[in-house]
């Protein structure tokens, strides 16, 4: 019974989710209150808030699966560097066209982009899933100020490469045509990365 309470809380939280990424992406995210989202999704705001403590929750639900995933390739390495597993892990996303890349030319992944990184409340927010993306590879990487100081650096590099990559679909390239630049990047952030690093293991 645990186990079906689980997963229908889990379905109706993507369900509040996505009704209101859908209203923001309609009309703008200032423009809607929770209100109108338990309206569009019929459940009382008391419930909303029960799910998600803000609007900017509703949205970032989206991407709550990746918290960590820098601090996981890690713990899974097997007998790679963490910094090789890391930049193959990114190299991999982009063949993929992961969203997390920012080479990801779907309509639908480019209007969220643009949700996210156009609304000052939302873009703020997003800083807190830096920190604890840093805080947990921090962990994954043994601990201690060498640790965190690659950690901030491979965090922000991310972040860096993704906004990058978006900016040029954003600018109507594709994603086909972006690819190998983006990948070139990608090797050169990489690179400058291991030479600080590697002298502390990394």
């Amino acid at each position: 019974m645990t186990g079906l309470r689980a997963l229908k809380k889990d379905r109706t939280r993507q369900a509040l989710s996505e009704a209101a990424i859908a209203l923001f992406l309609e009309r703008g995210f200032d423009a809607v209150s929770v209100a109108d989202v338990a309206a569009a999704a019929e459940v009382s705001k008391p419930t909303l808030f029960r799910y998600f403590p803000s609007k900017e929750d509703l949205v970032l639900h989206r991407i709550a699966d990746h918290q960590g995933e820098a601090a996981r390739v890690v713990a899974g390495r097997g007998a790679r560097s963490p910094l090789d597993a890391l930049h193959a892990h990114f190299r991999e996303g982009l063949r993929r066209r992961e969203p997390t890349t920012g080479l990801c030319d779907h309509p639908a992944v480019l209007a969220f982009h643009r949700l996210v990184f156009d609304t000052p409340s939302l873009a703020s927010r997003f800083v807190d899933f830096v920190t604890a993306d840093t805080a947990a590879l921090t962990a994954a990487l043994g601990g201690g100020t060498a640790a965190e100081l690659v950690a901030a650096q491979v965090i922000a590099v991310h972040h860096v490469l993704a906004r990058r990559n978006y900016a040029e679909l954003a600018a109507g390239r594709r994603a086909d045509d972006v690819l190998e630049s983006a990948t070139e990047a990608a090797d050169l952030a990489f690179a400058l990365l291991k030479d600080g690093a590697a002298a502390h293991g990394y």
